[in-house]
């Protein structure tokens, strides 16, 4: 005979669930996006301290015009003289020969820079200067020039020099 099994059906136990899966370790997915979330945070890092720093030395670059303005205002040859030496160090960034350049190279080096006609014209003009004991000389043009001419040559210094070390010329680069 059959044996009887109980009234209220077979006698069953409980179902035991597994444990609730740890949340360490994160799945390797998780592992790769903190990855490339770190990565990207020390790019953005990085980056930010390069534009910093580059932004300093511009604007330390700028203040000298302004200092070397108000020492030699009244002085128009001491005030192109001294302008042209920061224009030579500012182009050091374009040109590593730039010291050593001399009448159409160094107008080339000017003109390698991107900016208007006037600028260059009035720079050109502070290179004549610099040679006559009675030159007339607007200050604030030339230091505005000079100024205008260091921002850009700051900005576009690094690619222009790059470029030049591989020997590729610029776009505004004049080859004899």
């Amino acid at each position: 005979m059959i044996a009887s099994a109980p009234r209220n059906g077979p006698l069953l136990r409980d179902i035991h669930l597994p444990p609730q899966p740890s949340w360490w370790p994160p799945a390797p997915g998780w592992w790769a996006l903190a990855a490339m979330i770190l990565a990207v945070a020390l790019v953005g890092l990085w980056w930010w301290r390069r534009q910093r720093r580059r932004r300093a030395a511009e604007a330390q670059v700028l203040a000298e015009v302004d200092r070397v303005l108000a020492l030699w205002r009244e002085q128009p040859q001491a005030l192109a003289s001294a302008l042209h030496q920061l224009l030579r160090r500012g182009a050091l960034r374009i040109d590593p020969l730039a010291t050593q350049q001399r009448g159409d190279a160094w107008r080339q080096t000017l003109a390698r820079v991107r900016v208007d006609a006037s600028t260059l014209e009035q720079l050109n003009t502070l290179d004549a200067a610099m040679y006559q004991p009675s030159a007339t000389l607007d200050a604030e043009q030339a230091a505005g020039a000079t100024r205008r001419w260091l921002q850009q040559a700051w900005r576009q210094g690094t690619s222009a020099r790059a470029s030049h070390v591989r020997g590729v010329p610029e776009a505004t680069e004049v080859r004899p």
